[in-house]
C-alpha cells in the first residue's frame, strides 16, 4: 500500500537507513537534511509499494557515489541527482514513472527522496542492495539479468556524463568511479532503469518502510528506557531481516582508515570490556566482516552494524573514533541475496575476503553484562 512520506518520518527513517547501512551508504545526518529542505519547498514524497507499480513503468533508481569522507567536505545541492536522472531520460529518450533507492543506506535511501519531491515522482520500496554495498555491480537488478548501463553520471557543478558498457556491470562501475574521482571524490547517478515487472521480480521489497521500523523500533526503546537492541530484534522477526545477533560489547581501541580509489578503507579494532576479547571490523565504505578472536562472527552480504552502546545509535565507517562504546551486532539478509549467483557478485570472496559466508544465525549471541541474551 502507498504512503506519503513526510518531515515526520525522516528521523526515524534516516537513523534505520544507517543501521541497514552496515556503516556505509553516506551520510544519514546530510541525507536527512536534503530531504528535508526538498519536502519543505516541493511538498512531501508518495511512497508506492512494488506490487503497486504498473508492470510496463518505466523506474529510474538513483543515487549518490563515491568516499563517504569526501561528502563531509562537498555537502551536494539537492539538484544533482535530478541533473543525472535528467541526463539519462535524454539519452533513453523517455521519462521516468518512478525512482527508487538502489541501496537502503545512509544517504542513499534519502537521495530518491529528495529526488520525488523536487520532480513529483514516487518512490518505489524497494531497493537492489538491501543494505549498502560500496560497487555499483553488487545489486541484485544485476545479478537477476538487468543491467545498469546506460548510466548517468552528475557532478556539482552540472556537468554530466552517460556511460554505457553494455551488460558488463563491473566495467561501467570502474569507468563511473573513475569519472567520480575526476569530480571530486563524490557524484550523483541514475542506472538501472528498469520496468515495473523487473521491480517486482530483482528489487528486495518495502526496505524504505523496514528502515522507518527499525528507526522508530531505536527511538520508542530509548523513550520507554528499554533495550534498544531487543526491540530491533523483536521488530526484525517478522521480517525478511529475521535474525539479529549481538557480537561484541566493547571499547574501539584502533581505527585505520585511508581513502583510496574512491573508497573508505581500513579496520577497527574494540576491545570487550573485561580486557578479555578482540572485534576486528573490515570496511570498504560498508562493513564487510566481523571477527571476534580470529574467528568469522558475521560476513557479507549480512549485515555488520555498529551501534552506540547507550542510544543504540548507528556508527558509520568514517565516524568511528578512539574510545567509542560499541555494540556489534549481525543481522541475515533476505534469501534473495544469498542465493549462489547473488554470492558470487557480493560474497565475500567478492571483496578478496578469504573467508566462506555463513549465515549470522549460526553465530552465537554473546552474553549482555547481567548474563541475559538478545531475543533471537
Amino acid at each position: 500500500m502507498s504512503w506519503l512520506l513526510t518531515e515526520d518520518h525522516l528521523d526515524d527513517l534516516a537513523r534505520g537507513a544507517a543501521v541497514l547501512g552496515t556503516g556505509g551508504g553516506g551520510d544519514p545526518y546530510v541525507g536527512r537534511l536534503l530531504v528535508r529542505q526538498a519536502i519543505r519547498e516541493f511538498g512531501p514524497v508518495t511512497v508506492l509499494d512494488p506490487s503497486e507499480v504498473d508492470d510496463g513503468a518505466l523506474v529510474v533508481p538513483t543515487a549518490q557515489m563515491g568516499a563517504p569522507t569526501v561528502v563531509h567536505e562537498k555537502i551536494p545541492s539537492g539538484a544533482e541527482p535530478v541533473t543525472a536522472l535528467r541526463a539519462l531520460e535524454d539519452h533513453l529518450g523517455a521519462r521516468a514513472d518512478a525512482t527508487m533507492p538502489i541501496e537502503c543506506g545512509g544517504i542513499n535511501s534519502m537521495i530518491p527522496l529528495v529526488v520525488a519531491a523536487r520532480t513529483g515522482l514516487p518512490v518505489v520500496d524497494a531497493d537492489g542492495m538491501g543494505r549498502a554495498f560500496p560497487e555499483l555491480q553488487m545489486e541484485t537488478f544485476g545479478v537477476y539479468g538487468i543491467t545498469g548501463s546506460p548510466m548517468a553520471v552528475a557532478g556539482e557543478r552540472g556537468e554530466s556524463a552517460v556511460i554505457d558498457t553494455g551488460a558488463d556491470n563491473r566495467r561501467m562501475e570502474w569507468l563511473a568511479r573513475g569519472v567520480t574521482i575526476r569530480l571530486g571524490g563524490v557524484a550523483h547517478i541514475a542506472e538501472y532503469s528498469m520496468s515495473g515487472a523487473d521491480v517486482k521480480r530483482t528489487a528486495i521489497p518495502r526496505t524504505l518502510s523496514l528502515a522507518h521500523t527499525v528507526g522508530s523500533a531505536i527511538r520508542e526503546a530509548r523513550e520507554h528506557h528499554t533495550d534498544p537492541v531487543a526491540q530491533l530484534a523483536d521488530r526484525l522477526g517478522d521480517t525478511l531481516y529475521g535474525h539479529l545477533r549481538v557480537l561484541f560489547r566493547g571499547k574501539i581501541s584502533d581505527v585505520e582508515r585511508r581513502t583510496e580509489a574512491g573508497f573508505a578503507r581500513g579496520r577497527a579494532s574494540a576491545v570487550s570490556f573485561d580486557g578479555e576479547h578482540r572485534l576486528d571490523v573490515e570496511f570498504q565504505n560498508e562493513h564487510l566482516v566481523a571477527l571476534v578472536d580470529g574467528e568469522v562472527r558475521c560476513v557479507v552480504p549480512d549485515l555488520v552494524c555498529v551501534l552506540d552502546s547507550e542510544l543504540a545509535e548507528p556508527i558509520t565507517t568514517e565516524s568511528l573514533r578512539y574510545g567509542q562504546r560499541v555494540t556489534a551486532i549481525g543481522i541475515s539478509t533476505p534469501a534473495i541475496m544469498r542465493t549462489p549467483e547473488a554470492l558470487a557478485v557480493f560474497g565475500p570472496a567478492a571483496f578478496g575476503l578469504p573467508y566462506d559466508f555463513r549465515p549470522v544465525e549460526s553465530t552465537p549471541q554473546v552474553l549482555h553484562p547481567d548474563g541475559d541474551r538478545t531475543p533471537r
